[in-house]
Parts: structure tokens; sequence; C-alpha cells
């Protein structure tokens, strides 16, 4: 039987990935190379994102992307101490946005988080797809990167997105992280968060 999902992309193994194959094998994992990324394979990150649905195609994101060595070396500084191991990363993309660069509704539904979220999901799974490591991150000093990368004031740093080739050192992980390595980390039951026609009413 033919699949449902066409495929897409030759992985950096050599194989042929699906969208679902890709969405089962991402992982955010934290053992990194320091080996540099391609430029073609950091531009096709980017169109990843610049394609992404949002509200009213707002396309509210803007990203520094921190690839030459004074750059990452300056955003580094930035990373909180449990991310050490994301200092080794050859690309780290900062991901700002402000609320008034996209939907503003009422009952608090300010979009900009959201759209910008589904940029950085469709960013995972393409460098899933490329064979790549991509880890959004929350342990950093925004108030910092801002004044490091010249972001200005009103936007909001949502996320660090730590970017590279897996490796097997890990060197710069605490025991916990390495004990979390290997397996993806257990998903809730359907049931606790997804609801049927009704809240509260289990889907499954």
């Amino acid at each position: 039987m033919a699949s449902l999902y066409p495929p897409s992309v030759i992985s950096r193994s050599g194989e042929i990935l699906e969208v679902v194959e890709a969405i089962r094998t991402r992982r955010a994992k934290r053992a990194i190379s320091d080996k540099q990324v391609e430029g073609e394979k950091i531009d096709s990150l980017v169109e990843a994102v610049r394609l992404s649905a949002s509200c009213f195609n707002n396309q509210p994101w803007r990203i520094v992307v921190c690839n030459g060595k004074d750059a990452l070396e300056a955003v580094k500084g930035a990373i909180a101490k449990g991310n050490v191991w994301a200092t080794r990363a050859p690309v780290i993309m900062v991901v700002a946005s402000k609320p008034s660069d996209d939907c503003q509704l009422n009952d608090r539904r300010d979009y900009y988080l959201f759209s910008t979220g589904l940029a950085i999901g469709q960013l995972e799974l393409r460098a899933t797809e490329l064979g790549l490591i991509a880890h959004p991150i929350a342990g950093y000093d925004p108030l910092k990167a801002k004044e490091l990368l010249g972001i200005p004031a009103e936007y909001v740093i949502i996320t660090f997105v730590i970017i590279g080739y897996p490796s097997g050192d890990d060197s710069l992980l605490s025991d916990k992280q390495k004990a979390s390595e290997p397996t993806r980390p257990e998903r809730k039951p359907i049931g606790e968060n997804f609801f049927l026609d009704k809240w509260g009413n289990p889907f499954h």
C-alpha cells in the first residue's frame, strides 16, 4: 500500500525521510558536535521558518542567525550554566518577536508566540530531515542577549535554537542530562490532555 505521506529529502544517513518519520525521529538531544553546519543547510532551515503559517501571514518572527565566531562567542555568554552543553554549537538562532507584530484579538489572544512557535516546530522537523539537532532552550539571559545582538528592547526573545550535528561526546552534559539522552521522554496519555466534543471528556 502506498504511503499517505510523500517522500521529502534524503537524510544524512542516505535514507528518505517522510514527514511522519521526522516527527517520530525528532529529539531535543544535547550531545552536539562542533562540526560546522553547511551553509545550504542553514539556508534550508531559514526557508522552513519563512514558509511557516502565521496569523494573517504576519510572519512575526525575527531571527538572528549566529554563525560567525564573534557572534557565537557573544551569544554563548548569555547561556545559563545548566545549558553549558549548548556552548559547543556551531549555529545558534536567537528567536524574537513582539505582540504588535502579529494578531492581537479579544480574550488575550496575542498570536505572536503561537505563530513563532509554529515556525520553530517546522524548523525542528526540517533539521531532523537534514540529520541535525535543533534544540530550543529557555535557559539564557534575555537582557544580555538583546544588548549583545542589538535586539530592540520591545522585543521578546522567545528562545535560542541550538543547532548542530549529533555527537557521541556527552562530556558537557550533567548526570541527569546523560540519563535522559538515550530515550525520548514519556508523553502524557492521550486522555489526559485531549478531549472529545467537550472539555474533560477524554478523547480515548
